[in-house]
């Protein structure tokens, strides 16, 4: 498995998914560094593929990681895309938590890639800050990754009907109340995912998180970390635009269209006055 395709060359291992191991590697035709997602033929999956194919439809909207190749050999499938540097949660870890500056710049650029994936017709359904990576070219840019559980909210341009499902679908410290609730996820769910991901970075850290309760199973920790999510308007520490962003999110409705628009104007202006 050391080279696939005749020209890429695996070099390190960088991460790992629900369904497979991601690699850094090198075109060996080229010298350019790679990144190369594996999954192994025997799970039957296909995550793969499906993802690679949602990769191509957005490929073209930027802040989107380009797919290179998509094959496979006798043992995995794989898919090489553009390389990228740290994700959002390294570097909040690095740092502890972030200034409200830097949220908000952070902010309009995921409100911008967020607006072009749903204007695509898709919705991410995990949004967090392991699935933002930073450009390793400068200026650095903001990517997202990981659309292995992404879905098509329109289909034929009408958009899907409401309905429960049977299971959790993301990531529980930045899921939307309505996934805990098993709600069908539509564009407001991946906003209230990126509000907890701007309230984390204040904070560097959530209420819910690292919790030492021992519970005795998961429909427990659902419940509990759903009615801390609902507690959060009432914290007060939240500064006002952060807070009145998650609170906007909140009221949406399943079908309704978010004003990206006036979001990131309410964080530029926010931005503005923090550098008067």
């Amino acid at each position: 498995m050391s080279l696939i395709n005749n020209k890429y060359k695996l070099i390190k291992k960088i991460g790992s998914g629900s369904f497979g191991i991601i690699f850094e590697g090198i075109n060996i035709r080229t010298q350019e560094k790679i990144a190369i997602k594996t999954e192994l033929i025997s799970n039957e999956l296909r995550l793969l593929k499906y993802e690679t194919n949602i990769y191509k439809i957005l490929g073209n909207i930027g802040c989107v990681p380009k797919i290179k190749w998509y094959g496979k050999d006798q043992t995995y499938y794989y898919m090489v895309l553009d390389l990228l540097g740290d994700s959002l949660e390294n570097i909040v870890k690095f740092y502890g938590s972030l200034k409200i500056k830097t949220i908000l710049q952070i902010g309009i650029n995921i409100l911008n890639i967020l607006m072009n994936i749903h204007d695509k017709g898709f919705v991410h359904r995990d949004i967090k800050p392991e699935n933002f990576l930073l450009t390793i070219t400068k200026p650095k840019k903001i990517y997202i990754i990981d659309f292995g559980i992404s879905k098509p909210y329109l289909i034929d341009n009408k958009h899907i009907e409401f309905k429960m499902t049977h299971k959790f679908i993301g990531t529980q410290n930045f899921s939307s109340i309505n996934t805990h609730e098993f709600r069908e996820q539509s564009r407001r769910d991946d906003l209230e995912s990126l509000s907890y991901m701007l309230i984390y970075f204040y904070f560097g850290n959530l209420e819910w998180m690292n919790e030492s309760i021992g519970f005795l199973n998961k429909e427990d920790e659902n419940i509990y970390v759903k009615n801390k999510k609902k507690d959060l308007v009432n914290n007060e520490k939240i500064p006002k635009i952060l807070m009145d962003f998650h609170k906007t999110i909140l009221a949406l409705k399943f079908e309704e269209k978010p004003d990206y628009n006036l979001y990131i104007k309410n964080f530029k202006y926010e931005l503005e006055n923090l550098l008067v």
